[in-house]
Protein backbone atom coordinates (compact mmCIF):
# COMPACT_ATOMS: atom_id res chain seq x y z
CA UNK A 1 0.00 0.00 0.00
CA UNK A 2 1.52 3.42 -1.22
CA UNK A 3 -0.84 4.89 1.80
CA UNK A 4 -2.02 3.82 5.37
CA UNK A 5 -5.91 5.03 5.49
CA UNK A 6 -6.64 5.36 9.18
CA UNK A 7 -9.42 5.80 11.48
CA UNK A 8 -9.50 7.77 13.95
CA UNK A 9 -11.38 7.07 17.57
CA UNK A 10 -11.48 9.83 20.20
CA UNK A 11 -11.81 13.89 19.89
CA UNK A 12 -9.61 14.77 22.50
CA UNK A 13 -6.68 16.94 22.78
CA UNK A 14 -4.24 13.24 22.58
CA UNK A 15 -6.00 12.71 19.14
CA UNK A 16 -5.05 16.44 17.88
CA UNK A 17 -1.73 16.04 19.13
CA UNK A 18 -1.09 12.84 17.46
CA UNK A 19 -2.68 13.47 14.48
CA UNK A 20 0.03 16.57 13.89
CA UNK A 21 3.03 14.08 14.13
CA UNK A 22 1.19 11.66 12.20
CA UNK A 23 1.08 13.99 9.23
CA UNK A 24 4.90 14.39 9.24
CA UNK A 25 5.06 10.88 7.21
CA UNK A 26 4.09 10.70 3.98
CA UNK A 27 2.35 7.42 3.69
CA UNK A 28 -0.34 8.50 6.62
CA UNK A 29 -3.73 9.66 5.66
CA UNK A 30 -6.42 10.50 8.01
CA UNK A 31 -9.67 9.17 6.61
CA UNK A 32 -12.34 9.36 9.45
CA UNK A 33 -12.91 10.05 13.08
CA UNK A 34 -15.17 8.51 14.84
CA UNK A 35 -17.48 10.15 17.71
CA UNK A 36 -19.87 9.41 20.33
CA UNK A 37 -22.01 12.49 18.93
CA UNK A 38 -22.55 14.16 15.32
CA UNK A 39 -22.05 17.56 16.45
CA UNK A 40 -18.07 16.73 17.72
CA UNK A 41 -17.50 14.45 15.26
CA UNK A 42 -17.93 17.39 12.57
CA UNK A 43 -16.26 20.10 14.85
CA UNK A 44 -12.99 17.78 14.94
CA UNK A 45 -13.47 17.02 10.98
CA UNK A 46 -13.79 20.54 9.84
CA UNK A 47 -10.91 21.57 12.59
CA UNK A 48 -8.10 18.78 11.83
CA UNK A 49 -9.40 18.29 7.70
CA UNK A 50 -10.87 14.81 7.87
CA UNK A 51 -13.50 13.59 5.32
CA UNK A 52 -15.86 11.58 6.74
CA UNK A 53 -17.42 11.41 10.50
CA UNK A 54 -18.81 8.12 11.93
CA UNK A 55 -20.95 7.71 15.24
CA UNK A 56 -20.70 3.96 14.79
CA UNK A 57 -17.57 2.51 15.41
CA UNK A 58 -18.49 -0.81 13.98
CA UNK A 59 -19.35 0.86 10.86
CA UNK A 60 -16.65 2.64 10.42
CA UNK A 61 -14.23 -0.29 10.97
CA UNK A 62 -16.37 -2.44 8.42
CA UNK A 63 -15.48 0.52 5.85
CA UNK A 64 -13.32 -0.99 2.99
CA UNK A 65 -11.76 2.93 2.48
CA UNK A 66 -9.82 2.27 6.18
CA UNK A 67 -6.74 0.03 6.74
CA UNK A 68 -5.88 0.61 10.62
CA UNK A 69 -7.56 2.07 13.44
CA UNK A 70 -6.22 4.78 16.00
CA UNK A 71 -8.26 4.29 19.53
CA UNK A 72 -7.76 7.78 21.83
CA UNK A 73 -11.21 7.08 23.82
CA UNK A 74 -11.05 6.33 27.23
CA UNK A 75 -9.15 3.55 28.57
CA UNK A 76 -12.51 1.50 29.94
CA UNK A 77 -13.31 1.37 25.95
CA UNK A 78 -10.19 -0.17 24.71
CA UNK A 79 -10.65 -3.46 24.98
CA UNK A 80 -14.03 -3.37 23.31
CA UNK A 81 -13.29 -1.02 20.51
CA UNK A 82 -9.87 -2.70 19.23
CA UNK A 83 -11.88 -5.64 19.49
CA UNK A 84 -14.41 -5.07 17.15
CA UNK A 85 -11.94 -3.49 14.97
CA UNK A 86 -9.43 -6.18 14.70
CA UNK A 87 -12.18 -8.82 14.40
CA UNK A 88 -13.25 -6.75 11.25
CA UNK A 89 -9.43 -6.87 9.96
CA UNK A 90 -8.53 -3.39 10.99
CA UNK A 91 -4.63 -3.28 12.11
CA UNK A 92 -4.91 -1.21 15.44
CA UNK A 93 -2.74 0.97 17.24
CA UNK A 94 -4.44 1.18 20.70
CA UNK A 95 -3.08 4.18 23.14
CA UNK A 96 -1.95 3.66 26.55
CA UNK A 97 -2.70 2.08 28.64
CA UNK A 98 -3.79 -0.88 26.41
CA UNK A 99 -6.57 -1.62 28.32
CA UNK A 100 -8.28 -1.65 31.95
CA UNK A 101 -6.46 -4.53 33.28
CA UNK A 102 -4.72 -7.46 32.05
CA UNK A 103 -7.67 -9.81 31.28
CA UNK A 104 -8.77 -7.52 28.70
CA UNK A 105 -5.30 -6.83 27.40
CA UNK A 106 -5.23 -10.50 26.66
CA UNK A 107 -8.34 -10.99 25.52
CA UNK A 108 -7.15 -7.93 22.83
CA UNK A 109 -3.82 -10.03 22.27
CA UNK A 110 -5.78 -13.29 21.57
CA UNK A 111 -8.07 -11.21 19.21
CA UNK A 112 -4.94 -9.68 16.98
CA UNK A 113 -3.52 -12.92 16.37
CA UNK A 114 -6.95 -14.74 16.02
CA UNK A 115 -7.53 -12.57 13.01
CA UNK A 116 -3.94 -12.49 11.86
CA UNK A 117 -4.24 -8.35 12.69
CA UNK A 118 -1.26 -5.78 13.58
CA UNK A 119 -2.14 -4.21 17.83
CA UNK A 120 0.09 -2.14 19.09
CA UNK A 121 0.41 -0.19 21.94
CA UNK A 122 0.76 3.10 21.53
CA UNK A 123 3.40 3.92 23.84
CA UNK A 124 5.56 6.80 22.51
CA UNK A 125 8.57 6.86 25.29
CA UNK A 126 10.20 3.50 24.03
CA UNK A 127 9.45 4.71 20.27
CA UNK A 128 12.00 7.71 20.84
CA UNK A 129 15.40 7.76 18.81
CA UNK A 130 16.97 8.19 22.00
CA UNK A 131 15.41 5.01 24.07
CA UNK A 132 16.64 3.24 21.00
CA UNK A 133 20.82 5.39 21.80
CA UNK A 134 19.80 4.17 25.69
CA UNK A 135 19.42 0.55 25.12
CA UNK A 136 22.44 0.63 22.79
CA UNK A 137 24.74 2.38 25.10
CA UNK A 138 23.81 0.32 28.08
CA UNK A 139 26.46 -1.67 28.19
CA UNK A 140 29.26 0.64 28.37
CA UNK A 141 27.33 1.14 31.88
CA UNK A 142 28.85 -2.42 33.03
CA UNK A 143 27.44 -4.39 35.88
CA UNK A 144 23.61 -2.39 36.29
CA UNK A 145 22.59 -1.65 39.59
CA UNK A 146 19.92 0.56 39.60
CA UNK A 147 17.11 2.06 37.25
CA UNK A 148 15.30 5.31 38.72
CA UNK A 149 12.27 6.98 36.97
CA UNK A 150 9.93 10.29 37.57
CA UNK A 151 7.23 11.50 35.56
CA UNK A 152 4.95 13.80 38.44
CA UNK A 153 2.95 16.20 36.98
CA UNK A 154 0.19 18.47 38.40
CA UNK A 155 -2.61 18.05 36.35
CA UNK A 156 -4.62 21.10 35.26
CA UNK A 157 -7.67 18.97 35.63
CA UNK A 158 -6.69 18.67 39.80
CA UNK A 159 -8.07 21.90 40.63
CA UNK A 160 -11.72 21.20 39.12
CA UNK A 161 -11.59 17.43 41.41
CA UNK A 162 -10.63 19.40 44.50
CA UNK A 163 -13.45 21.97 43.66
CA UNK A 164 -16.25 19.05 43.60
CA UNK A 165 -16.25 18.09 40.00
CA UNK A 166 -15.00 14.52 38.85
CA UNK A 167 -12.82 15.12 35.64
CA UNK A 168 -12.11 11.87 33.31
CA UNK A 169 -8.80 11.98 34.41
CA UNK A 170 -9.98 10.62 38.52
CA UNK A 171 -12.60 8.59 37.79
CA UNK A 172 -12.62 5.41 38.10
CA UNK A 173 -15.37 4.02 35.70
CA UNK A 174 -13.47 5.22 32.98
CA UNK A 175 -10.02 3.14 34.26
CA UNK A 176 -8.40 6.51 35.26
CA UNK A 177 -5.80 7.71 37.47
CA UNK A 178 -2.09 8.33 38.39
CA UNK A 179 -0.76 5.28 37.23
CA UNK A 180 -2.88 4.72 34.19
CA UNK A 181 -2.35 7.79 32.70
CA UNK A 182 1.28 8.85 33.19
CA UNK A 183 2.51 6.25 35.82
CA UNK A 184 2.58 3.77 32.76
CA UNK A 185 5.53 6.27 31.49
CA UNK A 186 7.74 4.81 33.75
CA UNK A 187 7.06 1.15 34.15
CA UNK A 188 6.81 0.35 30.29
CA UNK A 189 10.23 1.61 29.35
CA UNK A 190 11.53 -0.33 32.65
CA UNK A 191 10.05 -3.47 31.08
CA UNK A 192 11.25 -2.98 27.65
CA UNK A 193 14.76 -3.05 29.25
CA UNK A 194 14.44 -5.47 32.01
CA UNK A 195 11.78 -7.62 31.76
CA UNK A 196 9.48 -8.95 34.42
CA UNK A 197 10.61 -7.74 37.90
CA UNK A 198 10.84 -10.37 40.59
CA UNK A 199 9.05 -8.35 42.61
CA UNK A 200 7.16 -5.40 43.73
CA UNK A 201 5.94 -2.78 46.44
CA UNK A 202 4.05 -0.21 46.00
CA UNK A 203 2.10 2.95 48.38
CA UNK A 204 0.73 5.90 47.26
CA UNK A 205 -2.02 8.33 47.51
CA UNK A 206 -5.50 7.12 47.25
CA UNK A 207 -7.77 9.93 46.47
CA UNK A 208 -11.85 9.83 47.29
CA UNK A 209 -12.94 8.98 44.29
CA UNK A 210 -11.17 5.78 44.48
CA UNK A 211 -8.66 6.49 41.80
CA UNK A 212 -4.38 7.23 42.89
CA UNK A 213 -3.10 10.60 42.72
CA UNK A 214 0.77 9.36 42.73
CA UNK A 215 2.32 6.47 43.50
CA UNK A 216 6.30 5.36 44.52
CA UNK A 217 6.98 1.81 42.67
CA UNK A 218 10.07 -0.28 43.78
CA UNK A 219 10.91 -3.24 41.86
CA UNK A 220 13.50 -6.41 42.67
CA UNK A 221 15.48 -7.96 39.29
CA UNK A 222 18.64 -10.15 39.66
CA UNK A 223 21.10 -8.17 41.12
CA UNK A 224 19.29 -5.06 40.31
CA UNK A 225 17.00 -2.36 42.12
CA UNK A 226 14.38 -0.46 40.67
CA UNK A 227 12.18 2.24 41.44
CA UNK A 228 9.60 5.02 39.90
CA UNK A 229 7.83 7.42 41.47
CA UNK A 230 4.49 8.82 39.23
CA UNK A 231 1.94 11.81 40.36
CA UNK A 232 -0.49 13.73 38.93
CA UNK A 233 -1.08 15.82 42.54
CA UNK A 234 2.30 17.59 42.40
CA UNK A 235 5.04 18.48 40.28
CA UNK A 236 8.67 16.76 40.19
CA UNK A 237 11.69 17.81 38.07
CA UNK A 238 13.99 14.72 38.67
CA UNK A 239 15.55 13.08 35.72
CA UNK A 240 15.49 9.43 34.70
CA UNK A 241 19.06 7.80 35.95
CA UNK A 242 20.59 4.30 35.07
CA UNK A 243 23.28 3.29 37.03
CA UNK A 244 26.27 1.06 36.48
CA UNK A 245 28.95 -0.04 37.57
CA UNK A 246 31.12 1.66 35.21
CA UNK A 247 28.70 5.11 34.92
CA UNK A 248 25.61 6.25 34.65
CA UNK A 249 22.77 7.23 31.50
CA UNK A 250 20.26 10.38 32.80
CA UNK A 251 17.65 10.92 30.65
CA UNK A 252 15.78 14.39 30.61
CA UNK A 253 12.05 13.27 31.05
CA UNK A 254 11.83 9.35 30.56
CA UNK A 255 8.16 9.93 28.44
CA UNK A 256 9.85 11.66 25.92
CA UNK A 257 13.78 12.08 26.51
CA UNK A 258 14.86 14.98 24.56
CA UNK A 259 18.02 15.01 26.73
CA UNK A 260 20.42 11.78 26.71
CA UNK A 261 24.12 12.19 28.80
CA UNK A 262 26.42 9.61 29.80
CA UNK A 263 28.56 10.11 32.80
CA UNK A 264 31.14 7.43 33.18
CA UNK A 265 32.49 6.63 36.67
CA UNK A 266 34.78 9.22 38.18
CA UNK A 267 38.13 8.42 38.09
CA UNK A 268 39.58 8.78 41.69
CA UNK A 269 41.58 11.81 42.36
CA UNK A 270 43.83 11.76 45.55
CA UNK A 271 41.59 9.91 47.30
CA UNK A 272 38.78 12.70 47.29
CA UNK A 273 36.03 11.52 44.66
CA UNK A 274 37.25 12.47 41.03
CA UNK A 275 36.29 14.70 37.75
CA UNK A 276 32.76 14.14 37.04
CA UNK A 277 32.62 14.23 33.26
CA UNK A 278 29.20 14.22 31.53
CA UNK A 279 29.01 13.84 27.84
CA UNK A 280 25.78 14.60 25.82
CA UNK A 281 24.48 11.44 23.79
CA UNK A 282 21.07 13.08 23.13
CA UNK A 283 19.63 12.00 19.31
CA UNK A 284 18.07 14.92 17.92
CA UNK A 285 14.62 14.87 17.43
CA UNK A 286 13.94 15.78 13.64
CA UNK A 287 10.07 15.41 13.65
CA UNK A 288 7.32 15.56 16.17
CA UNK A 289 7.79 13.09 19.37
CA UNK A 290 4.22 11.09 17.67
CA UNK A 291 5.30 10.73 14.14
CA UNK A 292 8.08 8.31 15.47
CA UNK A 293 5.37 5.44 16.99
CA UNK A 294 3.32 6.18 13.73
CA UNK A 295 5.83 6.08 11.58
CA UNK A 296 6.66 2.68 13.21
CA UNK A 297 3.25 0.98 13.01
CA UNK A 298 3.12 1.76 9.26
CA UNK A 299 6.40 0.04 8.26
CA UNK A 300 4.97 -2.50 10.55
CA UNK A 301 1.66 -2.46 8.88
CA UNK A 302 3.06 -2.12 5.13
CA UNK A 303 5.88 -5.18 5.76
CA UNK A 304 2.79 -7.24 6.48
CA UNK A 305 4.10 -7.58 10.45
CA UNK A 306 1.69 -8.50 13.02
CA UNK A 307 3.58 -7.11 15.84
CA UNK A 308 5.64 -4.38 16.86
CA UNK A 309 9.73 -5.62 18.48
CA UNK A 310 9.88 -2.77 20.77
CA UNK A 311 5.91 -1.99 21.72
CA UNK A 312 5.55 -5.63 21.64
CA UNK A 313 2.51 -7.73 23.08
CA UNK A 314 4.36 -9.54 25.67
CA UNK A 315 5.97 -5.62 26.78
CA UNK A 316 2.47 -4.46 27.11
CA UNK A 317 0.79 -7.38 28.53
CA UNK A 318 3.83 -7.49 31.12
CA UNK A 319 3.62 -3.97 32.06
CA UNK A 320 -0.85 -3.91 32.66
CA UNK A 321 0.46 -7.18 35.01
CA UNK A 322 2.29 -4.45 37.06
CA UNK A 323 -0.27 -2.07 36.80
CA UNK A 324 -3.31 -4.30 38.19
CA UNK A 325 -0.93 -5.35 40.91
CA UNK A 326 0.14 -1.86 42.05
CA UNK A 327 -3.23 -1.21 41.98
CA UNK A 328 -4.04 -4.26 44.36
CA UNK A 329 -1.56 -2.83 46.59
CA UNK A 330 -2.93 0.64 46.75
CA UNK A 331 -6.68 -0.98 46.97
CA UNK A 332 -7.63 0.97 43.49
CA UNK A 333 -10.17 -1.31 41.64
CA UNK A 334 -13.08 -0.41 38.34
CA UNK A 335 -16.09 -1.84 37.24
CA UNK A 336 -13.74 -3.56 34.36
CA UNK A 337 -12.07 -5.50 36.99
CA UNK A 338 -15.44 -7.42 37.59
CA UNK A 339 -15.55 -8.27 34.13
Amino acid sequence: MDKARFGLVGTGNITGWWLAGAREDGRFTADAICSRTRERGNEFAKEHGIGRVFTSLEEMAADSGIDAVYIASPNSEHCRQAIACMERGKAVMCEKPLASNLREARMMADCARSNNVLLMEAMIATINPNFAELRRRLPELGKLRRYFASYCQYSSRYDRYKQGELPNAFNPELSNGAVMDIGIYTIYPMVALFGAPQSIQASGVKLDSGVDGQGTVTFKYQGMDASVIYSKIANSFLPTEIEGENGNIEADAIHTIRRLTMIPRPVANSGRGGTVKRNDITVALLHDVYYYEVNHFIDLLQSGSKESPVNSLANSLETIRIIDEIRRQLGVSFPADRG
